[in-house]
């Protein structure tokens, strides 16, 4: 019988990068990120005169930063520790929506902090993308760590067996991005690693509980 498999994003889930793009933002090119703003594209104005960038410039600054900054990216609490955990019991792959190109870089990235995992890069929803992971490894349960609900409903549409758990670890970021659960695209959303493990390895493992969230 073939392996569990835990299909996991990265950024704001195994390493932290909202917080280190923003302060890259303000330091290096004079740029403030309001996490208030809905929407990436309306979160980014010149420090100063307080005008909105345009959405070519703020995607341009955000190729940027994973071209040349991804050094200044940080493991999440918890995330190196328990990925290590579902390793002795689970394959681990990482499903991470960056340009084909920078595959290389997201491997040695990791590797540096101690994971040396397959990468599939991918650009927009990830449930096709999952969908041909699976049919790859095949196998014996799945579940599905992510930051982003559209992700879980895209997943939830091609894959509904996969066990999908929302977590966002960037605090900032958390409070105001859509709940995947709330939505009924995630079976559980749980943004710390501490809380989060027992719930991946209980599903990895057969020994499912009750879906919640586990949110204050």
């Amino acid at each position: 019988m073939t392996r569990p498999l835990l299909i996991t994003d990265c950024d704001e889930v195994l390493l932290y990068m909202i917080g280190h793009f923003c302060d890259w933002l303000e330091q290096d090119k004079g740029v403030l990120f309001d996490f208030e703003k809905p929407g990436f594209t309306n979160s980014m104005t010149r420090i100063g005169s307080g005008e909105k960038l345009d959405e070519a410039e703020m995607w341009g600054l955000l190729n940027a930063f994973f071209d040349d900054e991804m050094h200044r990216q940080t493991p999440v609490d918890g995330a190196m520790e328990a990925i290590g955990a579902i390793r002795e019991h689970a394959d681990v792959v990482v499903l991470t929506n960056l340009m084909d190109h920078r595959k290389d870089a997201r491997a040695v990235q990791l590797r540096e902090f101690g994971l040396d995992l397959p990468i599939f890069t991918n650009q927009g929803p990830k449930g096709p993308a999952l969908k041909a992971i699976l049919e790859e490894y095949r196998p014996s349960r799945a579940v599905f760590v992510d930051d982003l609900a559209q992700h879980h409903d895209s997943v939830g549409d091609t894959a509904p067996a996969v066990h999908r758990l929302h977590l966002c670890a960037e605090p900032r970021l958390a409070r105001f991005i859509p709940c995947a659960h709330e939505a009924g695209h995630a079976h559980a959303r749980i943004d710390r690693w501490s809380e989060a493990l027992p719930w991946v390895l209980a599903r990895l493992k057969g020994e499912d509980e009750e879906d919640t969230s586990h949110n204050e």
